[in-house]
């Protein structure tokens, strides 16, 4: 079958594959300044609880605050469920699930969420945009906060974000 866009769907499948495996890094070891470097200079990320970030530096200013706070700091993985590609619009869908640590009895919290990134070549992509329900995620970070209060796991900031929400 012929390609029908301007770039493979292994180009595409590759290049998300590469953000995937840089963002496990970036949650390893804390630090999320990277995750903005695989998004073209005048990229666009819609995030639907937070807002829309327009430009690289818009979005690592959001992933650096929100993936370093309580409960994104928390936060261990997150596995691919499944993926598609529209070569022809040069987009990777995929479902993200988001993970939490054991919170102390060996209970699994997770949220997942669609993703839709628009591909740009190069390595790069120009627009992505979370879908998910902001409120199944709030409640799943409230019932691991809990729990991980009741087995002595929660840190002050934990404890802080439970105070206020929970």
């Amino acid at each position: 079958m012929a390609s029908t866009g301007p770039w493979s769907t292994s180009e595409i499948t590759e290049a998300y594959a590469a953000l995937h495996r840089d963002v496990q890094g970036y949650a390893d070891s804390g630090d999320w300044h990277g995750f903005a470097d695989h998004f073209t200079t005048d990229a666009t990320y819609v995030e639907h609880a937070y807002g829309t970030f327009r430009g690289r530096e818009e979005i690592r200013a959001w992933s650096v605050a929100t993936m370093t706070s309580f409960p994104g700091s928390v936060m261990t993985s997150f596995p691919l469920a499944w993926q598609v590609v529209d070569e022809e619009a040069a987009r990777l869908v995929c479902e993200v699930r988001n993970l939490m640590p054991d919170p102390g009895d060996g209970s699994l919290h997770e949220a997942s969420n669609l993703t839709i990134m628009t591909y740009a070549g190069d390595g790069l992509f120009s627009r992505e945009e979370d879908v998910y329900n902001p409120l199944r995620f709030h409640s799943m970070t409230l019932r691991w906060a809990r729990v991980a209060a009741e087995h002595g796991r929660l840190d002050d900031e934990g404890r802080a974000y439970l105070d206020q929400h929970g």
